[in-house]
């Protein structure tokens, strides 16, 4: 399909009619020649108008696996919006080109904004596992671990760069990690501590289960939530009893990764807790506790169970709960 960009950026520009979300997909797979259209003319729209805009593109992006705005997140990352540029990086989130590595460092070193250079630090992680996994030249990975530690030990820099970057190099099998990540927990700002969790269960390194086990009752919501969820990827069975509770938990994004860490986890209890969570859920929740229930039952060998996996929709009628 050819786009006439011109008009559709004409359209979609004017502030006083609401944003067309069939007329945003028409910016799904843009070829060479559209995007140099786009990218001509998208300066031309108002600043506010082009953070809706892009706002509403990742939100599609994350909500159908079909849409391709990635020729559109690129061209914005060169706007001279720093919301704009933001959303651009995380609109990206899932793309692996490895072309993308040097303009991320670059956003991490230079951008004047908070916010890019978090969203560059969160960005450059999933290129820190690809070193891991060997799947990055030694050279690459280099660069972007080094452009980390850089951000990691400036005492200049915001915090919340700062633990973005400790967040993506949890990654790292670098033993200084652990100093790191330590020295981030015992930090006086609690965010930081918050960080050090989630790099806690990123890490995948069994001495730290004690203390997110520890964390998983704190009173503050955002750190119950990243604890839960490295209690899921360090497979801490003693957490079972505590998931169990805070899938009753008031926050919903609570509930729904304590669901997700008691499929990491496994076994019996977990099974049984989601089984009679099933039983009372919403239809939202009811496809987060399947997708935990088919994890379970695959890290168990449960084929049969599985395939009854399958069958759950006819369980109930997805009353509402909680």
């Amino acid at each position: 399909m050819i786009v006439d960009i011109d008009r559709l950026l004409e359209e979609l520009s004017d502030e006083t009619r609401t944003l067309s979300i069939a007329r945003l997909y028409d910016l799904s797979g843009l070829d060479h020649e559209e995007i140099e259209c786009f990218s001509a003319a998208w300066p031309q729209v108002p600043a506010s108008r082009r953070r809706k805009i892009i706002s509403h593109l990742v939100d599609l992006a994350e909500a159908n696996f079909e849409a391709d705005f990635g020729a559109v997140f690129r061209a914005c990352l060169a706007d001279e919006d720093e919301f704009v540029r933001t959303q651009a990086i995380e609109g990206l989130w899932e793309d692996e080109d490895i072309k993308l590595i040097r303009p991320l460092i670059a956003f991490l070193r230079d951008d004047p904004s908070v916010a890019v250079r978090a969203a560059a630090a969160t960005s450059l992680g999933r290129f820190v596992l690809l070193g891991e996994l060997e799947k990055l030249s030694a050279t690459l990975s280099n660069s972007v671990c080094e452009a980390l530690w850089e951000v990691i030990h400036s005492l200049e820099e915001d915090i919340e760069v700062r633990r973005r970057a400790i967040e993506s190099m949890a990654y790292s099998s670098e033993e200084a990690m652990a100093e790191v990540i330590a020295d981030a927990y015992a930090d006086d700002d609690w965010r930081m501590r918050v960080s050090a969790v989630f790099a806690m269960g990123r890490s995948a390194d069994p001495r730290w289960k004690s203390t997110v086990l520890r964390e998983v009752t704190n009173p503050n919501p955002e750190m119950r939530y990243e604890a839960a969820r490295a209690c899921g990827a360090l497979e801490v069975e003693e957490a079972i009893p505590y998931l169990r509770n805070l899938v009753y938990d008031n926050d919903r994004d609570i509930q729904e990764v304590s669901i997700w860490s008691l499929g990491q986890i496994g076994g019996a209890e977990a099974r049984r807790i989601l089984e009679g969570c099933y039983e009372e859920a919403d239809e939202i929740l009811c496809e987060v506790i399947e997708d935990a229930l088919g994890e379970l039952a695959l890290r168990g060998g449960e084929v049969d169970f599985l395939l009854y996996i399958l069958d759950m929709d006819d369980w109930n009628d997805g009353d509402d709960w909680l």
